[in-house]
């Protein structure tokens, strides 16, 4: 009971805070000037006494991740579509020493591509599939293409995650197609509402509901005042009752799965994950996923919740739609519209409690775990953090994330790697530096004695245009020990 007061405790002095600074909120991505040229200067990044950052390559558009081939080759993934509706074919490049790429792969406009891993001669990306669902792809190195599963549940707001590959098996994540299971106006303003207006979350295994619903404004009309009705795990407009249930099935949202490495039906490993986004395998074999939590906005907005690591086990079902890191969501208090109401009539299973809970719309994404001495914090986890999309996942005090944090799974505590200097926190544009702009993965390379930090690039938002990613300012940087 202790920590049940305390969690209380703490959201309650977070909410004075958070309303204290309501008025004036800013994030990193509002911008009140025009940057011009992305400025690059490793300088700018602090790391710890003894490492020594470098720029790999500059000029890349929507890099997500990076891997080293057997002959540690560097090769990189750009995403091709990014938020903002920006549909551009995504691409498999080799990096030179030089910082020049070479073009291995184009592939469909059905991004993003958010992961890459190689394996025994193969490249095995996630493909997200914003147009036509979510693939895992094998690719050699002449650049033909085997897709290993197909029509995952990636049309919606998260994508396909991932992959790594463990004992002859690929385990990736999937996103959820909402904020927090139930389909609005939100959804519209990503794009993807008019496209597919059928689409929702499809749970797992089989839930039971307590039949709430919610009213909205209609975007899929011109009729004015036009509103609908809309419960959870439903498609826009159509209203749920007390004890329905609804099926699961496989593949579904919110999900770790695996399929064998030649390709095959998904397996279900862990659930109740609204975006599990980066995905690593420890030494001892132990499995640590990220997931983005929730976000302010819609029609079941959700206030205070933090990012979290996870370590994984199979079967778990982690809380999704009503908790975040193991606590109920309905004692957050959304400020001026109250608590978010419990969606399910019964809890699949009890929720798990994370290794580690960090910052509230930070985007806590890409990982990996250190494994050499050499670089030194070994067995710990280092998650890139993309930074806030305020305003439109809702209000920050100041810039969360825009940094590099590595976290001790043995006790949780969390401690910034590489981040920007400057007055105050965010990313290169806001503090008009050249340092991070949006790291979006982390990767050791084959030897582990040097980090890659994928850097996505400038990335402005806000309330009247949405989330505005700016071509060729992408950057890969590279830490190593002096």
């Amino acid at each position: 009971m202790r920590g049940y007061f305390w969690y209380l405790t703490l959201s309650l002095f977070v909410l004075l805070q958070g309303c204290a600074n309501l008025d004036n909120p800013t994030g990193g991505g509002q911008l009140n000037y025009d940057p011009g040229p992305r400025q690059i200067d490793p300088a700018d990044i602090l790391v710890p006494d003894g490492y020594n950052v470098e720029v790999v390559a500059r000029g890349l558009t929507f890099p997500t991740a990076v891997t080293e081939n057997d002959e540690g080759q560097l090769f990189a993934i750009e995403s091709g579509y990014a938020y903002g509706e920006i549909f551009l074919p995504p691409r498999l490049l080799k990096i030179s020493e030089d910082g020049s790429s070479e073009l291995v792969l184009e592939g469909a406009k059905n991004g993003p591509w958010t992961g890459i891993t190689y394996n025994n001669g193969y490249f095995y990306v996630a493909e997200g599939g914003q147009m036509e669902g979510g693939k895992i792809l094998r690719i050699d190195s002449s650049g033909d293409v085997d897709t290993l599963v197909e029509n995952l549940p990636s049309l919606g707001d998260h994508h396909t995650n991932g992959p790594v590959i463990k004992d002859g098996e690929i385990y990736f994540g999937q996103g959820t197609a909402t904020n927090s299971a139930v389909v609005g106006p939100d959804n519209a303003a990503f794009g993807w509402l008019s496209r597919k207006p059928q689409f929702h979350d499809i749970p797992c295994k089989d839930i039971v509901l307590k039949g709430i619903n919610y009213t909205s404004e209609n975007p899929l009309t011109d009729a004015p005042k036009d509103s609908v009705s809309t419960g959870a795990y439903v498609p826009f407009g159509q209203s749920t009752r007390p004890g329905q249930v609804i099926a699961g099935s496989v593949p579904c949202n919110g999900a770790i799965m695996k399929i064998p490495l030649e390709g095959g039906e998904p397996e279900l490993v862990a659930w109740g994950l609204r975006n599990p986004y980066g995905i690593a395998f420890s030494g001892t074999g132990e499995l640590f996923v990220t997931e983005n939590s929730y976000d302010v906005r819609g029609s079941r907005p959700v206030w205070g919740t933090g990012d979290v690591l996870w370590k994984i086990k199979e079967g778990a079902w982690h809380g999704w739609p009503d908790y975040n890191a193991g606590h109920e969501i309905s004692h957050m208090k959304v400020p001026d519209k109250g608590a978010p109401k419990l969606l399910l009539e019964e809890n699949p299973y009890s929720p798990p409690h994370p290794i580690a809970e960090l910052g509230v719309h930070s985007s806590s994404n890409g990982m990996d775990i250190a494994r050499n001495g050499k670089f030194g914090f070994e067995g710990e986890v280092f998650i890139a953090q993309f930074g806030d999309m305020a305003p439109n996942v809702g209000k920050v005090m100041r810039p969360v994330g825009y940094k590099v944090v590595r976290v001790n799974p043995g006790n949780g505590v969390v401690e910034n790697f590489a981040v920007n200097k400057g007055k105050g926190n965010g990313p290169a544009t806001f503090l008009r530096t050249g340092g991070l702009e949006r790291p979006v993965s982390v990767q050791f390379n084959r030897e582990g004695d040097a980090l890659y930090i994928v850097d996505f690039g400038i990335l402005n938002v806000s309330k009247e245009e949405g989330a505005k990613p700016r071509k060729g300012t992408g950057v890969i940087w590279k830490i190593s020990k002096e």
